[in-house]
């Protein structure tokens, strides 16, 4: 049997060294593949001291790579994020490539990333973008590599601005400091949707064993097929104009967006924001925060409010550490997280004009599109002024296809966000940008500002005219996919075997739509018209009072997320009591549906 010379000598005497002979294959062929020297020599190190626990936590799983890409923590094994599995995943991209288009070798990829790095294991995004480029190019593929970290939002942008076969962004967003990822695009700007998940975790499965070149990234870094987009890219992004006076604070909490930011509010002849100094360089320890993530709230933000209130500003704004996301807070008499809602606000109003306008004709070719975890302001605003109102699946890779679909029938798509701070501004980018939100964000503080008015007063104009929509958003976490399945499977079988609950502590319920079996009782076949996923557990509740909840697993983190909204009529302006009212559903449905005392459920940590 061969025997790599760099195994433990254990194991080139042909021990059983763990006791499981499959992990002992696996180990071996690691080990044999492997050409990072940190990575191998903490794996033969585990061997040694048996560390039996963390050697099945590297090796007994591969990641799977969906429509999501992949995403897991930097470190050795076939679970991890590391050289030889991004090695694996862009060898199994780069054939199914060759297999879809017959142009690859003229049009390209794209391939960009955030400024994480794991010095344990020697990773980084840079290092792993290197090694993709370096694979695609040695099949003759020409390689767009931005020189430096860019925004996730570059990548989808680059794809259709250059019209390239596909993009590629490693970043893991806004998870911990030890996690990366590898997020795909296709052609069409947007992020990956089936089929195309599964051709090319397949392609992965038959490309695993490292090809000679795959580790050169200094051939790469010399290939004529390599070229680095960032000066044409940046300033094609950026060509945009408006002005302002107004004060604003932003953080880019570690990551790379502040370079950019500052860009935008440049382009758009905006104040430039103040930055939060602590926070404004990529650094991928993420020192000042327990989680880089704008949504956790004032523990990610306390620094900008006291920046804030240094230097006289109201507002506000953070991005994410790949900046794809925007979070907004305005001082009211504290600083208090914006809803969301004030950006369908924005786009309602250009709605809005263009009626006042004469052009009640284009309104019809209007859409905005929502994830159907998101709240309903557009679904209420487009009933009431005419244009078109679409939900897609969670996830901006839906809202993108759908969107590029709407294009090419020659629709207008204003719009489309998602409650996870993330907006499609512009359908230049077929994906959420925090970037670009920002500099739209700050010119509708600007222009508030020169009519005397607030985000918040703002807001409640909406709520006066389209309906109060009250959301509360949350999660649990959980480790145990059988928990998770329990809970869900309860729900489907709550009164017996296929039947979902009718009432929650009072508050009855009038539709269910589950997008993990097909089922959706407002159709007359009761059968769902989104596309389903078995293997992701999503149950929707409407309820008699105008309260929606989804309750869904995450992709990407162990958690189960619950989002509800209260949709009131025009009208009622009780926001007491419509609060309570909402607070008493959703206690009703954590303690009915989710029974976390019962199911060892974690609750969200404080922030």
């Amino acid at each position: 049997t061969f025997r790599p010379p760099h195994l433990p000598s254990s194991m080139e005497n042909g021990a059983e060294t763990t006791g499981d002979p499959g992990l002992d294959t696996a180990i071996r062929q690691w080990l044999e593949f492997d050409r990072n020297a940190k990575t191998a020599a903490c794996v033969r190190e585990m061997v040694k001291n048996g560390a039996i626990d963390e050697l099945k936590k590297c090796f007994g799983a591969r990641m799977e790579f969906g429509t999501a890409g992949l995403r897991a923590a930097m470190g050795p094994g076939v679970s991890r994020m590391n050289d030889l599995t991004i090695i694996q995943t862009t060898q199994g991209f780069c054939r199914y490539l060759e297999q879809c288009f017959t142009d690859l070798k003229e049009r390209g990829v794209v391939i960009g990333f955030d400024a994480r790095e794991h010095t344990a294991s020697g990773g980084s995004s840079k290092r792993f973008a290197s090694l993709a480029a370096a694979i695609l190019t040695s099949r003759g593929v020409p390689v767009y590599l931005f020189s430096v970290f860019t925004p996730t939002p570059y990548v989808p942008f680059t794809v259709s601005h250059l019209g390239l076969c596909a993009g590629i962004m490693v970043t893991a967003s806004h998870n911990p400091k030890q996690d990366n990822g590898y997020k795909v695009y296709w052609e069409n700007g947007a992020q990956i949707i089936p089929p195309h998940d599964k051709g090319i975790a397949a392609s992965i499965e038959k490309n695993l064993e490292p090809w000679p070149e795959s580790w050169d990234t200094t051939a790469a870094s010399q290939s004529p097929l390599l070229k680095d987009p960032y000066q044409d890219i940046h300033r094609e992004y950026l060509q945009i104009n408006k002005q302002s006076e107004v004060k604003i604070v932003h953080t880019s909490v570690h990551g790379v967006g502040h370079v950019f930011v500052q860009a935008a509010f440049k382009a758009f002849d905006l104040r430039a924001p103040y930055a939060v100094e602590e926070q404004k360089d990529p650094d991928p320890d993420f020192p000042t925060v327990e989680y880089p993530n704008p949504e956790e709230g004032a523990g990610v933000l306390n620094l900008s409010f006291a920046l804030a209130d240094k230097e006289g500003a109201t507002v506000v704004f953070a991005n994410d550490p790949d900046a794809d996301r925007l979070a907004v807070a305005e001082k009211q008499p504290r600083f208090v997280r914006v809803c969301f809602v004030i950006f369908a606000g924005l786009v309602g109003v250009s709605v809005l004009e263009a009626a006042a306008w004469g052009k009640k004709a284009a309104v019809k070719d209007l859409y905005m599109l929502a994830s159907t975890v998101s709240s309903k302001i557009l679904r209420a605003i487009a009933l009431k002024e005419g244009f078109h109102f679409e939900e897609t699946l969670t996830g901006f890779k839906w809202m993108g296809n759908r969107g590029k679909q709407l294009l090419d029938q020659g629709k207008t798509v204003l719009f489309a966000f998602e409650e996870a701070i993330g907006y499609m501004c512009s359908p230049a980018v077929l994906d959420k940008d925090g970037v670009s939100a920002a500099a739209i964000a700050g010119e509708l503080v600007s222009y508030l500002a020169t009519k005397n008015t607030s985000l918040s007063q703002q807001l409640k104009c909406i709520y006066d005219e389209y309906g109060y929509h009250i959301t509360k958003n949350s999660y649990f976490i959980c480790h145990d996919q059988n928990t998770i399945k329990q809970l869900f499977e309860r729900l489907r079988n709550y009164e017996g075997e296929n039947s979902y609950p009718k009432e929650c502590r009072g508050f009855s319920v009038t539709a269910v739509r589950d997008l993990t079996t097909g089922y959706d009782s407002n159709q007359s076949d009761n059968k769902a018209i989104l596309p389903t996923s078995k293997s992701s557990q999503m149950i929707t509740f409407t309820f008699a009072n105008g309260g929606v909840a989804t309750m869904r697993t995450s992709g990407t983190e162990p958690k189960i997320k619950y989002y509800t909204e209260l949709c009131a009529a025009p009208g009622n302006s009780d926001l007491n009591q419509l609060n309570a009212e909402l607070d008493s559903l959703v206690d009703a449905i954590v303690e009915n549906f989710f029974q976390p005392e019962k199911n060892n459920l974690a609750p969200r940590p404080d922030s």
